[in-house]
């Protein structure tokens, strides 16, 4: 069997030394390169050229969703996740994620997922697809799920209304408006929600 080349991101460096050890052990695969940020895995990629990248969901400077999205064609990507919310797999596989598995997938097991990846075969943990068949439908728009997910982040209404260019007053009748469709009382129960759901 051909090699199966890695780069692995997670920002938890004990996780990621960890789960970069047990792969080394398998004969046919090498992992090639680490990164600690979603940034760094595209940039890892970019570098190494392998054949998979196994992304943390949950990273700072750029997400494992993010990340895939950017490192497009250039590998197949398989997300690990101890948050393992169904809307994110829909997310995910809108950007071309090829796997998804939560963290307490065995290490042998992910060896085996990242071959049959390698293959060409797609790979969703069983239970997270049962949960995603019977998640309500987001009620948002795509534009109140941006500004819910810039203020998951911090950010004011005037940081938000500058880093989408729209006016403060189109902001807020956004945020408000998805405030409404929660029937929650505050912008950041709002972006929770939306976070808790896998929307955002």
């Amino acid at each position: 069997m051909t090699g199966i080349r890695v780069v692995l991101a997670d920002d938890e460096d004990l996780i990621r030394g960890a789960l970069a050890a047990l792969l080394e052990l398998e004969p046919d695969i090498t992992v090639v390169a680490q990164a600690r940020d979603g940034a760094g895995a595209v940039a890892a990629v970019a570098a190494h050229r392998p054949d998979i990248a196994v992304l943390d969901l949950e990273m700072p400077a750029l997400d494992g969703i993010g990340a895939a999205r950017e490192i497009g064609a250039a590998a197949a990507v398989v997300i690990v996740t101890r948050h393992a919310r169904p809307g994110v797999l829909r997310r995910a596989l809108a950007a071309g994620v090829r796997g998804f598995v939560p963290k307490t997938t065995p290490a042998a097991r992910l060896a085996s997922i990242l071959r049959d990846v390698h293959a060409g075969a797609r790979y969703v943990d069983s239970e997270i697809a049962a949960s995603a068949l019977t998640e309500d439908t987001c009620p948002l728009t795509a534009r109140e799920l941006e500004v819910l997910r810039l203020t998951r982040v911090g950010g004011s209404v005037q940081d938000i209304a500058n880093t989408v260019h729209l006016a403060h007053g189109t902001v807020r009748n956004y945020l408000s408006s998805a405030m409404t469709k929660l029937a929650v009382t505050s912008r950041h129960d709002a972006a929770r929600i939306a976070w808790q759901e896998g929307w955002i």
